[in-house]
């Protein structure tokens, strides 16, 4: 498995998952600031599909999003959701051929972890990316 510095530096391409059009709420903030920082943020989530958050349309499921970007990869999954709902994003990003699947601060799941470096993907969970972006010093 890649450090986690290895994994921001090689990303590029966001999928946020659970990415809200409220500023207030932890997923935009650190959409907003992985965007400020260049990588290029996919938002994902069912409720504000064809709307547009940070600029950038946001699709109803990681297999929608990748299609929309083709050729492009999203590279890291960043997932802002409950635990319970990790499994099936799991198969989505293994489904998409992600790199690296991202569970967010108090996120785990261990079943979604097994299912995704079975694919050969690396996994992070309880981390923030923001935070550990920040902490590494990794200005673009």
């Amino acid at each position: 498995m890649k450090s986690i510095a290895q994994i921001l530096t090689e990303s590029r391409t966001i999928a946020v998952v659970g990415l809200s059009n409220n500023p207030e709420r932890a997923s935009h903030e650190v959409a907003e600031y992985l965007q400020g920082h260049g990588y290029r943020v996919v938002p994902v989530n069912p409720v504000y599909a064809g709307q547009s958050i940070l600029g950038e349309p946001c699709h109803a499921s990681l297999v929608e999003a990748a299609a929309a970007l083709a050729p492009l990869q999203i590279d890291l999954v960043d997932c802002f959701r409950k635990a319970d709902q990790i499994v099936p994003l799991a198969r989505e990003a293994v489904q998409i051929r992600a790199r690296c699947l991202w569970l967010q601060l108090d996120i785990v799941n261990e079943e979604a972890a097994e299912l995704a470096r079975a694919a050969g993907l690396d996994v992070v969970m309880d981390r923030c990316t923001k935070i550990e972006h920040a902490k590494l010093g990794l200005a673009r």
